[in-house]
């Protein structure tokens, strides 16, 4: 024979219970199988493998040299085994390992560096790496175990677990409004300086905005919507940091398109009021976006149900 056919670890154990029996009848009472299948199973690895494995006697069994070198292995193989089902056990109930976090710049700052300082308070045995970037890096690259970002992926090979709500909102100061007026059309933000941000995907200098219709009483049923306006906007400040935008907002210097979780203290403090109230912008909800292959992996699963429990103040209460 020019090869060794495969063994299962089924095989393995029938023959260390064979061994460890002394007697095929006594391994068929371990066994719970009758001593002709025994000898029946015996036979068959014996012939698989092309080597005789038992030395049979009417009273007792006893290894063959090829069958005391299959036996050591075979022992330490299943010890193997039963120490990676016990490791593994204690994986599932204790995360730990490296876990590989990526996040856009002013949310992962803001929202999910305090989430992973909890969350490793929870789990020690977890070593967390969390990179920021302004734009998401490309899912395929295989650089993270789980990426915070807005919209889901279109990829069926990511998992996305929703987190958040992503409103965008656009405001302006108190301050810029009695300067240049208050816009009352989509329209009328072609005549007003608009911070821009370049981020992502989305098409620079081009603000979708929908008019939020609620239906009378008498048209509860109708299911039309209203037509998106896209407006291209201009203005003197560009910025690809969500951060340094709303700064240029507080101090006066424009309208600018931002998300909720990162205006809503400057809302409520009145340093920042909204523009448009009645137009919404597309949706893009936050989601921890991660492989199909890491669902099992417990500190993936672990810290991904951390997020969805730590995010929900960001949910608005209904």
């Amino acid at each position: 024979m020019n090869h060794t056919p495969g063994l299962q670890a089924s095989d393995l154990a029938f023959f260390v219970s064979i061994a460890a029996a002394g007697t095929l009848s006594a391994a068929a009472r371990d066994l719970g199988i009758s001593t002709a299948a025994v000898s029946k199973r015996l036979a068959a690895l014996e012939a698989r493998l092309g080597l005789p494995l038992l030395v049979r006697t009417t009273r007792r069994i006893s290894a063959t040299p090829e069958g005391e070198v299959l036996l050591e292995r075979a022992r330490a193989i299943l010890g193997d085994i039963d120490d990676l089902r016990q490791l593994l056990g204690r994986a599932k109930d204790k995360p730990g390992g490296l876990l590989r976090v990526n996040a856009t710049l002013g949310f992962g700052r803001m929202h999910v560096a305090p989430v992973i300082s909890e969350f490793v308070q929870r789990y020690p045995q977890v070593e967390v790496q969390l990179q920021l970037s302004a734009d998401p890096p490309p899912l395929d690259e295989d650089a993270f175990d789980v990426c915070v970002r807005f919209g889901a992926p279109p990829d069926a090979r990511f998992v996305a677990t929703f987190l958040a709500p992503n409103r965008r909102l656009l405001c302006a100061s108190p301050k810029y409004l009695r300067t240049r007026g208050t816009p009352q059309s989509p329209a009328d933000l072609q005549r007003h300086n608009c911070i821009g941000i370049r981020q992502g995907s989305d098409a620079y200098g081009v603000w979708r905005l929908t008019p939020v219709r609620r239906p009378r009483a008498s048209n509860a049923s109708s299911s039309r919507k209203a037509a998106a306006e896209a407006v291209h906007v201009r203005g003197n400040l560009t910025t690809n940091d969500g951060e340094i935008a709303v700064k240029w907002a507080l101090d006066g210097h424009g309208i600018v398109m931002r998300a909720e979780w990162d205006i809503r203290r400057h809302l409520a403090s009145g340093r920042l009021v909204p523009v448009l109230p009645h137009y919404a912008t597309p949706e893009a909800d936050i989601h921890a976006v991660y492989n199909q292959r890491l669902r099992m992996v417990s500190r993936v699963r672990s810290f991904v149900d951390f997020l969805v429990e730590r995010f929900k103040p960001l949910r608005p209460t209904s």
